[in-house]
């Protein structure tokens, strides 16, 4: 079925409205909040409509994720990194507090580190690609510095 570009737009202001008004911190909810204005939504039509919308999933619930206010090079996630353990020649693994892979996760990808071809996180774990071993040793080193391994 296409996608009618006014509804979608219609959807994206109201999200906006709602997001401006309220902490959200589910998808599933801002589709109930949707619904309860007379605005069909789904959580896949919800979940473009973020992305679309450049509104990231914050602290304190769903925002702008506004990347000038961000620093170029932020500081190290704390205590959070438990340990960096090499897995192949190209993936280090990093454990990290529960909860705080995410943290860590971002602060690698916007350290601008050219060892890092791209990171994956869950919930206390960080898988970080890298660009070779050579590459791997040399992000492990950086990384017991930093977090004091």
């Amino acid at each position: 079925m296409p996608i009618d570009a006014a509804a979608r737009s219609e959807r994206q202001q109201a999200i906006l409205q709602i997001i401006g008004e309220q902490p959200v911190s589910r998808q599933s909810e801002l589709v109930r909040l949707l619904k309860s204005r007379g605005i069909p939504a789904t959580q896949s039509s919800v979940s473009r409509d973020l992305r679309q919308l450049g509104i990231a999933k914050l602290d304190q619930g769903y925002g702008q994720a506004d990347s000038d206010a961000q620093p170029a090079n932020p500081p190290p996630p704390g205590d959070f990194v438990r340990e960096a353990a090499a897995a192949g020649a190209n993936l280090l693994v990093i454990r990290t507090a529960v909860g705080a892979a995410a943290r860590v996760a971002v602060y690698l990808d916007r350290t601008g580190w050219p060892e890092i071809v791209g990171t994956l996180s869950g919930d206390d774990t960080v898988f970080v690609a890298t660009d070779s071993a050579a590459g791997q040793r040399r992000l492990r080193a950086k990384l017991k510095a930093d977090f004091e391994l």
